[in-house]
């Protein structure tokens, strides 16, 4: 066998048991979702689940104007970065636009959340409380005083 191809079909077949692995992480990542309070309505009841996903599709459907400006204004800003001359201005102002249009829609949101809530049961309150702190961490220990 001719040496060149061996080591040819060798460097080949690395990268492809590469390629394969790295997809696979990224699959499991995938698949993994965050624990955050939208997440969390994966874990509620179906009944719930179904309720509680229409809240925030429509939150969303109402809120399609402020994604797409948001969405706009970060095109706006990786288009002011592109630029040979840095107008740090009007990145401040597109950046800030594209920031509030997040925190407004975060903020429909998490509204939509509360309401749900607040017409849950407990073990539904429960399954977000559970998502809250699980993306919140452990919480860190007490400073001692001397």
């Amino acid at each position: 066998m001719n040496p060149r191809l061996v080591a040819a079909s060798l460097v080949l077949n690395v990268f492809l048991i590469g390629a394969l692995a790295g997809g696979a992480g990224w699959l499991i990542g995938k698949s993994n979702p965050g624990f955050s309070l939208e997440s969390a309505g994966g874990r509620l009841p179906a009944a719930d689940r179904k309720i509680f996903r229409q809240a925030l599709r429509e939150v969303r459907r109402q809120s399609r104007d402020v994604i797409l400006d948001g969405q706009a204004a970060r095109r706006e800003a990786a288009n002011l970065l592109q630029q040979p001359t840095l107008d740090t201005n009007a990145l401040a102002a597109a950046l800030a636009r594209a920031r509030n249009a997040d925190v407004t829609v975060r903020t429909r949101l998490e509204q939509s959340i509360i309401e749900f809530a607040a017409s849950g049961s407990p073990q539904d309150r429960q399954l977000l409380a559970d998502a809250l702190l699980r993306r919140a961490g452990k919480q860190p220990p007490a400073k001692k005083t001397p």
